[in-house]
Formats: C-alpha cells, structure tokens, sequence
C-alpha cells in the first residue's frame, strides 16, 4: 500500500461511519452494499498490520460476479472473502472475474487462489504483468543502485534485502499466468450489463489503474488515492520514466470525476477525489521544496545525506529496510524532477 505517513491535511469525512468506526477500532468492517448489486467486504492484511484491503463486489444482468482487489492469498483472507460472499447469499462459485488495480500482494494476491477456486480469469493492466515477469532482474538491477545510495553499512543488509535482490514484489505470492485479460486505458471491464472503465493511474507502480463506473456514480482508486494516506510512489518495479511525475500526472486525471464516490483499497469511502488529488500533490511538492533546500545547502551529497534533511515522519534515520528504501527512492524522484539529480554524488 504506502510507507508514506498521513498527510497533516484533513482527511476527507468517511461516507460509511461503519468503515470509519472499524478502522478507529482495529476490526474489520462489515459488508455493506454500496450500490444495488455492489458490495464492499474487506480481507485482513498479514503480518500484524491494524488494516484491511476493501474488496468489491460487482454482480452482472447475468448473475455472476467480479471481484475488484480480492486481498492476500493467506487461509484468513480466502475465508474472510468465503464469508463476505455469503453474507450475501453468494459463493466463490459465482465469481467469474477477478479484477486487479495493481501488482501488490494485499490486492492480487488472491487472484490465483480465487482462479483456482471457480475457475474466474483474472485482469490487470498489461504494464503490472510485464513488471511481474521480470521481477527478479529488476531486484537484483536495485543492488547497484543501493551500493550508491550512501546507506550507513550496518543498514545496507536490510535495504538489500527489502529492495534489492531479496525483495519479492508481491511478496511472491502472485501465480503465473498473471492475468488472463490484459487491460489498457479506456478499456471496458467485461461485467454483464454494466459500463465500467478502466483509467491508467500510473505512480504507486506503473501500471495501477482505477475504474471508472460513471452509471453508478463510483471511482474504485485502489491505493491511487486513499482518503488518509499518501501512497508511496515507484512501488511495482523499474520504470523508464519518474515515478513522481507519472504519479502527479495522474492525480489530474481525476479531475473529471470530481463527482463520483470514491471506493479505495483501504481504510473507507469518501467523495470530492479533486480535493483529496489535490492535497496528495502539495504533500508531494512540499517534498521537491524540502529536497531543493538539501541540495542548496549541500556540497556534492550521497542520496542518503539528501535524504536526512527530508521531513520524513521519525526521520530518516528511524527507518531501515523497506521503509528506508522507498525514502531515499521517492528523494532520487524528487531531485531527478527537480533537474538536480547530478548534483547527488553516488557514494
């Protein structure tokens, strides 16, 4: 999802205040219909964290489900999906899609599970299966890159492990073949009597996309936009362009669907996505300002010491592994967009 902490702005107020009392409280919120014939449901994260993935559920004219971001793969998640669906008289029997915003286990990871369990195929955006294939050579790609970051050598262990030649993307959960549709932007999802669009939202990976579904007033954003949390940027593997400025591009994407009900991957549902696409792209630039600041200061720094005058909640040097990693990432994106990336000296 992110590393990023909330933003100081406020939050959007939450449509659902079950949603919002059961992320207040730790627990999982129940399933609720959204719209006739879509419900919300949520699998449990792994690992302890105090959240959940929200899954939807769409039901087409001719009975049969689609799910969008089905979860982790683990036993808890499958059963929790098994019980959503029969909270609402439904089985994994009836699910003959499985739609994906993007590459990360606690939203594809499911997939194949669910594949296997009815027979569903699986969609994502072509960008998301091409990372995925060629996972382990971008990991080990990221070791270079670490060995010139300046990380203080007692943490370059963790980061390798986290984002170098360890790292396993969808913590290696995701089942090969990835997806058996493979979507591009403007696409329409192939759901029964209903009109839903995909729209590529590159930034958290390249190829994250949300969709579109203008009948029924509702925008699912994945982790494009949450309504607390910066999402982290450059998350799906190496790309030939800035993750930053993809990401930034894409936030004015929404400008158009200022008046959907924004459904995200997490936390809860909430409405007015321009505002809250607006105040992600001021966290972002209040980053770049940060980042300038460091490089006027600095003379010919390592990424590292750029990134130890960032304002990274706890500060830089309370991180290690993953969340060390996509810190000092998301202060090579800024200085590349800056125009300033030749002033960071390779350690």
């Amino acid at each position: 999802m992110t590393t990023v902490p909330p933003s100081a702005a406020p939050a959007p107020e939450p449509i659902s205040p079950v949603q919002a009392a059961a992320l207040r409280d730790g627990v999982l919120p129940p399933v609720e219909e959204v719209r006739p014939g879509i419900w919300t449901l949520a699998v449990p994260f792994r690992f302890g964290v105090p959240d959940a993935t929200l899954v939807y559920v769409v039901e087409g004219s001719d009975g049969g489900l689609t799910l969008i971001d089905p979860g982790w793969t683990s036993d808890d998640g499958l059963v929790a999906l098994r019980e959503g669906l029969a909270t609402i008289g439904r089985s994994l029997d009836d699910v003959g899609l499985v739609v994906v915003t993007h590459l990360h286990a606690d939203h594809l990871g499911a997939a194949a599970a669910v594949r296997r369990a009815s027979g569903a195929r699986v969609a994502m955006h072509r960008l998301e299966v091409e990372a995925l294939r060629r996972e382990r050579a971008d990991a080990v790609a990221n070791d270079a890159d670490i060995a010139t970051w300046g990380v203080p050598p007692h943490l370059r262990a963790g980061v390798v492990e986290a984002w170098g030649s360890g790292r396993r993307i969808g913590l290696g959960r995701a089942a090969a073949p990835f997806a058996d549709v493979l979507l591009e932007d403007g696409d329409g999802l192939p759901v029964a009597g209903r009109s839903i669009r995909t729209l590529l939202t590159s930034g958290h990976t390249e190829g994250h996309c949300c969709f579109v579904d203008e009948a029924d007033g509702l925008l699912f954003t994945g982790d494009h936009v949450l309504p607390r949390i910066n999402p982290g940027i450059g998350l799906g593997g190496r790309t030939a362009t800035n993750p930053l400025g993809a990401y930034l591009a894409s936030l004015g994407r929404l400008d158009a669907h200022q008046d959907l009900e924004v459904c995200p991957g997490h936390e809860y549902r909430f409405r007015d996505v321009v505002t809250r696409a607006r105040t992600l792209a001021r966290h972002r630039e209040d980053r770049s300002r940060h980042v300038a600041e460091a490089l006027d200061v600095l003379h010919e720094p390592t990424l590292y010491e750029v990134a130890s005058r960032v304002p990274f909640s706890g500060g830089i040097e309370s991180m290690t592994g993953f969340l060390l990693a996509s810190a000092l990432t998301q202060t090579a994106f800024h200085a590349d967009l800056l125009g300033r990336a030749d002033e960071v000296r390779p350690a």
